[in-house]
């Protein structure tokens, strides 16, 4: 062995020296400075809470995407030493010296930096020269807009460069491959797929290659791998998030009863199955995002509504969004009088029919043929008085477990979902979502509905205990002072994971109109910016504001690409090849990586009903930039002839790149936030009469 082992040791390796410039001046100008200022900017105020219930190990729900973002946030917090001891209620707010500034804005800043050495691999994998790509790098180490989106806590320069990461790796391994063998990342994943698909396709009529080799591995790469990937971040995120918080009330009870504390201290310990004799509260499946529990109280609706129409002047039946002793109700056998559990317990089951009463004012559930006071076409639900009129009591009701796993199924706490059907008239007791008047004191109004979607009809027993009081008074005592008995529940992964992805979907957070929200067309023409932090006593501000030449350089490659696209597939059409094979397939693939990048993360704006700001067009800028320089040697290859044709397109470039260089020393000022500049030159950086410059005559 020794013989076989020749001396010395070589080792020849190739650097890209240029890569490594750029790498360099990319982390040199994102992270100089990185703790400056030492304040809460803008949507940190956001993201900072989610990092401080990361840090406290409390569940909450984003729906703007998957977990990953907020967890590389969380990430660089936790490496700071943070401990997440921090109110975000205030943009401006100091930190205190407890808290690394410079540790909670690392890992974005280190993310927008990479950007730029990955714009310059993926212009070269779509296979145009060093010096294309170096300009596309170029276009985004001096783009204002990155550079300051980078500096702070913030999930944009994360995204962005996933996303780029995501283009480079999947170009790279299709280029290499014959000689081898968020909730907006979404849309450049389906681009992605789109390409993919295209070049398989391709791929099919090259007998040299097996295609099934091929088809496979892009099925791994860009379906499996990616869902292992999106599962396993959201395993991640569940196990570390295993407390209440905030949004516990946006998931089901039993989602909550698996978290500690919440929901878990009060049903901890309680029976798993309901028997006759349980008292319960039932909780409505139908109120998101604010729950509320099937309530009854010692008012009766009244004799005539507003319009002239009639009631039975029955105790009212409502749903109420807080937690209250008259949300009480015991589940009483209609073929006997105890109202208590008896032992042996005897479970409720599917196809049960049951009678539920009132704890505390010993009324029975009851429905019949009068219309809902706020809902005419439905029936009235009320606790049920004798006032020894023509209206007999009608007060059995069915229980039909929705997901149940046996046709003899167990009503469980918590578990199951059922729906309570009225068996004289088979309508369903439901949450119509209407609030009643003042004689309601604004309650939700509960009908039985014959018509409905089984959706909208469930609910939970989330509160039980079994009763062991026979007498009213003894009874209301016991309502007011819960029992447990030890018994562990748990959700499995999979019950929460699906519930989550039902409720990132289809919950709507609080979203308002702010001062600087804008429409993606304003986005374009930049006629908008945002103000991220302003000095409480001078005029040093940091604002979000594109680089104006570069912004309008990327605007002018994008309409350029379309026009000479157009002429080309038209003069194809008629039979003129003005570009040979592999010129072609090599701007059709610019079109589909840069254009289609753009159009994916920029027309589902134009679709949204939401507050959107100007940094969600960043990502789709970057693909702008990595499509200038290539449009450009492009023109200079295939469509110049002349030596004094592409010299002039050299001198005008030329003067292009200083022009960017110059716009981004001009706003460097409100990048970095330094130095303070006089009111005077502040108005002097207001390009646009639309543009928001804050500033103090002194």
């Amino acid at each position: 062995c020794v013989s076989m082992l020749q001396l010395p040791l070589v080792v020849t390796a190739q650097v890209d020296v240029v890569l490594l410039l750029v790498s360099f001046l990319s982390l040199w100008t994102r992270l100089t400075q990185l703790g400056y200022p030492n304040a809460v900017v803008f949507d940190e105020v956001y993201y900072g809470q989610f990092v401080s219930l990361y840090m406290k190990r409390v569940f909450f729900i984003d729906d703007s995407g998957p977990p990953l973002g907020h967890m590389i946030l969380a990430l660089g917090a936790y490496l700071g030493g943070f401990d997440g001891n921090f109110v975000w209620n205030r943009i401006g707010a100091e930190y205190p010296s407890s808290v690394s500034v410079v540790g909670l804005r690392l890992l974005p800043a280190v993310c927008g930096s990479l950007c730029v050495p990955l714009v310059y691999l993926l212009t070269l994998e779509l296979r145009f020269s060093h010096l294309a790509a170096l300009g596309a790098a170029v276009l985004l180490l001096l783009e204002n807009s990155l550079i300051v989106q980078s500096r702070f806590m913030l999930l944009e320069s994360v995204l962005i460069f996933f996303l780029l990461l995501a283009a480079f790796s999947y170009l790279r391994f299709h280029n290499a491959a014959p000689h081898r063998v968020k909730y907006m990342g979404v849309f450049s994943y389906l681009l992605l797929l789109g390409v993919a698909s295209l070049h398989t396709w391709n791929l099919i009529g090259d007998r040299t290659l097996s295609v099934c080799v091929q088809c496979v591995c892009r099925a791994v790469c860009l379906l499996v791998v990616p869902l292992l990937l999106y599962v396993f971040w959201f395993y991640v995120h569940l196990t570390l998030l295993h407390r209440s918080g905030p949004h516990d009330q946006l998931m089901s009870s039993a989602f909550q009863a698996s978290l500690e504390g919440g929901l878990s201290r009060i049903t901890q310990g309680q029976p798993l199955e309901v028997a006759y004799g349980s008292q319960v509260t039932l909780r409505s499946s139908a109120s998101q995002p604010i729950p509320c529990w099937l309530h009854s109280h010692k008012v009766n609706y009244p004799i005539r509504y507003e319009n002239g129409r009639g009631s039975s002047h029955q105790q009212q039946v409502t749903c109420y969004p807080f937690k209250d002793v008259n949300n009480w109700w015991i589940i009483k056998d209609p073929d006997r009088q105890d109202l208590v559990v008896s032992s042996p317990p005897r479970p409720v089951r599917h196809g049960d029919v049951i009678q539920l009463l009132h704890g505390m004012t010993s009324r029975f559930l009851n429905s019949h043929d009068v219309a809902a006071p706020m809902s005419p076409h439905s029936q009235e639900v009320s606790g049920y008085i004798d006032f020894n009129v023509s209206m007999p009591a009608q007060n059995l009701w069915r229980v039909d477990v929705l997901n149940r796993e046996a046709e003899s199924e167990s009503w469980k706490t918590i578990l199951s979902d059922v729906r309570l059907v009225h068996v004289n008239t088979s309508a369903v007791l439901k949450l119509s979502g209407v609030s009643l008047p003042d004689w309601g004191f604004r309650q939700l109004e509960v009908v039985a509905e014959k018509h409905f979607k089984s959706q909208s009809v469930g609910w939970t027993v989330e509160e039980h205990r079994y009763g062991t009081s026979q007498e009213q008074k003894e009874r209301e005592a016991e309502l007011h002072s819960p029992t447990h008995i030890d018994v562990d529940r748990k959700i499995s992964f999979w019950a929460k994971f699906l519930e989550l992805q039902w409720k990132m979907l289809t919950v709507k957070l609080e979203d308002s109109e702010h001062k600087y929200s804008s429409s993606p067309l304003e986005w374009v023409t930049m006629e908008t910016n945002i103000a991220y932090w302003l000095h409480s006593s001078t005029n040093a501000q940091i604002h979000l504001i594109g680089n104006p030449v570069s912004w309008g350089v990327a605007n002018l490659s994008l309409l350029a690409y379309q026009l000479l696209a157009a002429i080309y597939l038209l003069r194809r059409r008629r039979g003129f090849k003005d570009l040979p094979d592999g010129a072609w397939c090599q701007f059709v693939c610019l079109g589909c990586v840069c254009v289609g990048g753009w159009l994916v993360n920029f027309v589902p704006f134009l679709l949204m009903e939401k507050t959107l700001f100007l940094y969600h067009y960043l990502p789709a800028l970057c693909y702008l930039h990595l499509l200038t320089p290539a449009l450009l040697e492009h023109t200079h290859t295939h469509l110049l002839s002349r030596a004094t044709h592409r010299r002039a397109l050299c001198v005008c470039v030329t003067a292009v790149l200083v022009s960017v260089f110059l716009s981004y020393r001009t706003f460097c000022p409100l990048t970095y936030g330094s130095p303070e500049l006089s009111a005077n030159q502040l108005q002097g950086l207001k390009w646009r009469d639309s543009w928001d410059i804050l500033y103090r005559r002194r």
